[in-house]
């Protein structure tokens, strides 16, 4: 996606072209065969969502045909994790290479013990403090509870972006605001949990038996198995 003349356009594809897909199943089962994708262009040719999705049904009136509430369906059932992930921009990774990018990316870390040896700022232990492997908070809920805003802390986007990246969080659901009355308002709000509810505080560490550096190499590996003409400096600033 980018802005020209002042409109964000889309770069996909033709509804009856050949690597559409035309609904969430095939986006699952793309996601799980290739194990990582991001949600839009990232700099490697087809490499997205955007890119194998037709631009006439993004943000339409059928649901069913909507990538954006693809990524919303796919962050609820919670078998495929959600988050920004590839260079501080959405996307998925699968279950079974969750582990190698939080090997890579947590560097073999738990968050305790991050901030325990000083690799951790106070905006970030004051909002992972918040989460326990059951708990799912709003996005405004955890920028008011760890103390970010006009008098508080700064750059909560920034610090929970960091967090995702580093594979600590991943965004569970999307949902509306209710208000006093019960009704729903506003936009849909981002719900965030860690990566643990999903997959297991056991599988999302299973790959620190092995470096980082291997998890890296095991992820490029697998990216260009399915896009071998990719820029080797794209993608080692993608996986990391």
């Amino acid at each position: 996606m980018e802005e020209i003349n002042g409109k964000w356009t889309l770069f996909g594809i033709d509804w009856n072209d050949e690597g559409c897909f035309h609904d969430v199943k095939e986006l699952k089962e793309y996601i799980e065969k290739v194990g990582f994708l991001p949600l839009f262009a990232c700099g490697i040719e087809g490499f997205s969502v955007e890119e194998h999705t037709d631009p006439a049904y993004w943000w339409g009136p059928n649901a069913a045909l909507d990538p954006w509430e693809w990524r919303a369906v796919i962050a609820r059932e919670g078998k495929i994790a959600y988050g920004k992930f590839f260079g501080r921009k959405t996307g998925f990774i699968s279950k079974k290479w969750f582990p190698y990018f939080a090997n890579l990316r947590r560097d073999g870390y738990d968050f305790d013990s991050l901030w325990d040896d000083g690799k951790a700022n106070q905006r970030q232990k004051k909002i992972m403090d918040l989460f326990e492997d059951d708990t799912r908070l709003f996005s405004y809920e955890v920028k008011s509870s760890a103390g970010f805003g006009k008098d508080g802390l700064k750059n909560f986007e920034g610090t929970i972006t960091d967090l995702q990246m580093q594979t600590y969080l991943c965004m569970r659901d999307f949902q509306k605001k209710v208000n006093k009355h019960g009704e729903e308002y506003g936009w849909d709000v981002a719900i965030y949990a860690k990566p643990e509810q999903l997959y297991g505080y056991k599988h999302v560490t299973s790959a620190y038996k092995e470096t980082p550096e291997e998890s890296r190499e095991q992820i490029i590996k697998q990216l260009k198995k399915y896009y071998p003409e990719a820029d080797e400096k794209v993608v080692r600033k993608l996986v990391k």
